[in-house]
């Protein structure tokens, strides 16, 4: 089937991982940002209190924001194009699956976000674990009720059981284990090519600056679960803070299905069949930065973000039935 030019959704237009990243460090900044104002009060009167404020601002903070956030993106880009019924479609077979393992890392992201803002303000701990886990699932299905509504899109049920994959991730390791033992982390290496035909198809999809493409490019996007080795193995001397990462990614994406792509009424302006289309599997270390212990709270913000990205490393690759060393590896 050939791909034709038509917009992406948003989610994949902006990129999956963008917007739940921006989610994810607004919402830790704003936890930051409180808790400069709050002085350390003692009494058990005046920390109920305080509780009881914290949770009203994170919540206020919840609905106020994605609220505005998601008017201001149905005016800026859905009713800009035409609308329809609520309709679905398949995009499985899309991009090798990086979208999909993007929109896992979305729905987990964003959860971890929510939580963490929950927990500073002394919500009890299932309550913050169910509220702020579902949190990131719940964002990006509005955002797949809009796709459903609109007409060259749909709701896509692929992003939606990702979405909520994530999600479940984060829960599921809450409840079990009361920790992240194993993080979904992202990482992004810039591609050119060689190839004029190529690089300005490469551009047409993704972007000709550096910025758009970190934000689009499947091809230089990466996605990591990263492990942390030391939870699983009891009185080991395994360092707490060094994980080990499993990460996916590929190359040679220049369409959805297929590097071919065609005008509305079948005049083929690209075809590039030729170059292939492969996933690439990845080993390498990590740093689990919430496992650095600091009594400062510019650390522990910043070490909080830090964990959102796999740290660069040496890392293996597995693909094409090779296995090919990377000094370093984002």
């Amino acid at each position: 089937m050939a791909c034709k030019f038509v917009p992406l959704p948003l989610q994949k237009h902006i990129s999956i991982f963008s917007k739940y990243v921006l989610i994810y460090i607004l919402s830790l900044h704003s936890t930051f940002s409180f808790s400069q104002l709050i002085s350390t009060d003692t009494a058990s009167l005046a920390k109920e209190r305080l509780q009881k404020n914290r949770i009203k601002w994170v919540a206020a903070g919840n609905i106020g924001g994605y609220g505005g956030a998601m008017i201001g993106l149905y005016s800026a880009w859905y009713r800009n194009y035409p609308q329809s019924k609520f309709h679905s479609f398949n995009d499985w077979r899309e991009w090798k699956q990086v979208d999909k393992v993007g929109h896992l890392y979305g729905g987990y992201i964003e959860s971890v976000g929510s939580m963490e803002l929950w927990r500073w303000a002394g919500m009890d701990r299932k309550k913050r674990i169910w509220i702020g886990g579902l949190s990131g699932a719940a964002y990006q299905t509005i955002i797949e009720v809009l796709d459903g509504f609109s007409k060259d899109w749909g709701w896509s049920w692929g992003d939606f059981a990702a979405n909520i994959t994530g999600s479940g991730l984060l829960i599921g390791q809450e409840l079990a284990w009361n920790e992240q033992r194993i993080r979904i982390k992202f990482s992004y290496h810039p591609l050119s090519y060689n190839d004029p035909q190529v690089q300005e198809r490469s551009n047409q999809l993704f972007g000709s600056n550096q910025s758009n493409r970190f934000l689009k490019d499947y091809n230089g996007q990466t996605y990591w679960a990263s492990i942390a080795v030391a939870s699983f193995l009891q009185n080991s001397k395994w360092p707490k803070w060094l994980n080990i990462a499993v990460g996916y990614g590929a190359e040679g994406l220049l369409g959805g299905r297929e590097n071919r792509a065609s005008t509305p009424v079948g005049g083929v302006v690209f075809d590039r069949r030729d170059i292939p289309r492969v996933r690439q599997w990845y080993l390498a270390p990590d740093i689990d930065w919430k496992k650095i212990h600091t009594n400062r709270a510019g650390l522990r913000f910043l070490f909080t973000v830090l964990n959102a990205f796999k740290f660069p490393a040496p890392a293996l690759e597995f693909s094409a039935g090779k296995v090919r060393l990377h000094p370093i590896y984002f």
